[in-house]
């Protein structure tokens, strides 16, 4: 990933991900790739069979460092991606671990034990390591593909209420991501039809302080309505809409029809 280093779209990446002084993104350090670019080292990593065959980053670039396909990477290795201090090395740790994860939920080995003690150290690995995603956009290309998708799923670990707590000590940490994560991985859920874990975890957020979990709450509501109800969606709003704050409601209602849109955002009650 080193060898693909990009100065130019490196700064654009620093500026676009808030890594000035005082900033969220501050001390952030950036290679300069972009999602598939480090999405293509992650399908030379997570390959069955060695392979020969070379994977460029663009044709327009044929004469940079090519990404050649390993066998398939050991979990054990993946820590040593997440505590690197590029973004782009820990997004690849991450979006490798989506991808073993990924390989053990199929439909065929929900309930096959081998798979489910996989599934559960992935799991177990990506809370150890949850603060190394230390930005938006790495919490939201993993945790509804991993944690969210893992509360769908059997585990060893613990039936709902252990489900419940793992959920609740990330919703409770001082810890932006982390408290990302408790909102963002019911992406998944409600793509499965389960509003709950949403409707939970939006009520307890409903009052933070930061923009980032603002728009975070907004845009799974707005997920919550679009994919399970919009009746549920509306009775949430009826509750809260007076004390979300704006951008949280306008993510949420972005979907609506423009006067149904314009009577929330004036709080009105139906």
């Amino acid at each position: 990933m080193e060898s693909l280093r990009n100065e130019e779209q490196r700064e654009n990446l620093m500026r676009f991900f808030k890594t000035a002084p005082g900033e969220y993104g501050y001390g952030d350090e950036f290679l300069g790739l972009k999602v598939p670019e480090t999405r293509e080292v992650v399908k030379a990593a997570v390959k069955r069979e060695a392979s020969d065959a070379c994977i460029g980053p663009s044709e327009r670039e044929q004469a940079r460092p090519k990404v050649r396909a390993v066998k398939d990477i050991p979990i054990d290795e993946v820590p040593a991606l997440l505590m690197s201090k590029w973004h782009e090395v820990r997004l690849c740790g991450l979006l490798i671990l989506v991808e073993k994860f990924e390989k053990l939920a199929t439909k065929r080995l929900e309930n096959d034990e081998k798979a489910i003690r996989g599934r559960d150290e992935i799991l177990t690995m990506y809370l150890r390591y949850a603060e190394r995603a230390n930005n938006w956009d790495l919490v939201d290309l993993s945790v509804h593909k991993i944690l969210g998708h893992w509360l769908l799923l059997p585990s060893n670990l613990g039936d709902r209420d252990y489900k419940i707590k793992v959920l609740d000590d990330l919703a409770a940490s001082d810890n932006l991501w982390k408290q990302r994560m408790s909102i963002v991985c019911s992406w998944k859920t409600s793509q499965q039809g389960d509003p709950s874990w949403c409707l939970r975890y939006a009520e307890i957020h409903l009052h933070h302080p930061h923009d980032l979990m603002h728009k975070a709450v907004g845009w799974m509501l707005r997920e919550m309505g679009k994919r399970v109800s919009m009746d549920l969606l509306r009775d949430f709003l009826r509750q809260h809409a007076h004390e979300m704050p704006r951008t949280m409601l306008r993510y949420a209602i972005e979907k609506m029809p423009e006067e149904e849109r314009k009577q929330w955002m004036d709080a009105k009650t139906f």
